[in-house]
């Protein structure tokens, strides 16, 4: 590659911001590719157990925390955000509703990473029609990428609590992606870091998977359990993960710095009605080609029916008491995998446990009533 000037690299570094806003990146920044701070963080999780199943964290090595081991030839990372929030969140009403299906926001819409590959590689042709010598490769969640150390780095926001990228213009609703390159760019500045004391996130996770700040424990977080995990969800975590059939959002939802978040421009991002505010009848009388079909083009497919039905049946199982879940559980047992067919069996026991409270409840306040309408009576009545 012909060396380039100094003064064409900021130029170029200009242009580049500028491709990246025209194509509907919020931010655009650069990064060195020296991660080795991060690299001795990401080690000790690992040997702590915290990535559990997730077995291609540490199948990489070294890949993960050194992007020219994984591109040869890489000088640098074009890190980039593209804000998710969508237009009617529903987040209060769906978590408060237990017969509602709460589907993590980021999911609702087009899979994420089809959405910014794709504009990725169009920034990567920019550079190279600039550039004829330029070489590339974007990454959107799909490779061993610290994708949150690298959006540190090139001054996207900082790592947070939560151990997402939190900015203060967009809070953390937004998607990463990275562009690694072949030129020495100049690179961006960290910006201050701004969680202070705060804890609001390690408090409200209702499994308690931040176990330290910037430590999430995978094996305890709910979107490891409804995505990543593939075999049963230990008892104890069930009762805790509440209506949330695929991810978890109230880690985000608490925190102060997403009060500045802004709603998505992208229309792919909005939700999908079959997928936004459904019963969970609804949901679990799906078949899988009904699922397949329903969930083309979303990241949620990926899951799998058999553990879109696990999901499901575990909020049924912490849902209210309703006749209507408990028939729709027991013809989903009649063709549900093993791994299903014990979730299921978990959540009718839950419900009937309910239905009998219901009964005891009930039987209480008749008697209770009846005392009150008997001491109210004329003795000779």
């Amino acid at each position: 590659m012909s060396k380039i000037s100094s003064l064409d690299l900021i130029r170029l570094v200009d242009d580049i911001k500028a491709w990246g806003k025209a194509l509907g990146f919020q931010q655009v920044g650069i990064s060195d590719i020296d991660l080795s701070k991060h690299e001795v963080y990401l080690n000790q999780w690992l040997e702590n157990g915290f990535h559990g199943d997730m077995h291609f964290m540490a199948a990489h090595g070294t890949k993960r925390a050194r992007p020219a081991e994984l591109v040869p030839g890489t000088l640098r990372v074009i890190s980039v955000s593209m804000d998710y929030l969508p237009p009617d969140a529903s987040f209060a009403r769906h978590l408060g509703n237990d017969s509602i299906a709460y589907i993590s926001r980021y999911a609702l819409g087009r899979d994420y990473h089809k959405v910014l590959r794709k504009k990725l590689k169009q920034l990567g042709d920019k550079i190279t029609s600039a550039l004829s010598t330029t070489e590339f490769r974007p990454f959107v969640d799909s490779a061993p990428v610290l994708e949150h150390a690298i959006a540190e780095k090139a001054g996207l926001g900082w790592t947070g609590k939560h151990s997402l990228t939190l900015n203060r213009q967009s809070g953390s609703w937004f998607f990463l992606g990275e562009l690694f390159i072949n030129l020495p760019l100049p690179v961006d500045s960290p910006v201050e870091e701004g969680c202070g004391s705060c804890t609001a996130c390690m408090t409200i996770c209702p499994t308690q998977a931040i176990v330290a700040p910037y430590t999430v424990d995978a094996r305890k977080c709910i979107s490891y359990l409804t995505i990543e995990h593939d075999g049963e969800i230990p008892e104890k975590l069930r009762p805790l993960m509440g209506n949330r059939i695929y991810g978890c959002d109230d880690c985000q939802l608490v925190c102060p710095w997403n009060r500045f978040a802004s709603i998505t421009e992208q229309e792919d991002f909005h939700p999908r009605e079959m997928l936004h505010g459904q019963s969970l009848v609804t949901l679990m009388e799906w078949d899988e080609e009904t699922f397949l079909r329903n969930t083309e083009g979303s990241p949620i497919r990926r899951i799998g029916w058999a553990k879109w039905q696990r999901n499901i049946a575990v909020a049924m199982g912490n849902a209210s008491y309703d006749e209507q879940i408990i028939a729709s559980l027991k013809k989903a047992a009649v063709k549900a995998n093993e791994i299903v067919r014990l979730h299921i069996e978990w959540a009718l026991t839950q419900q009937h446990q309910k239905q009998a409270t219901n009964k005891q409840t009930t039987s209480r306040q008749t008697l209770r009533l009846t005392r009150v309408i008997e001491k109210g009576l004329p003795r000779d009545a």
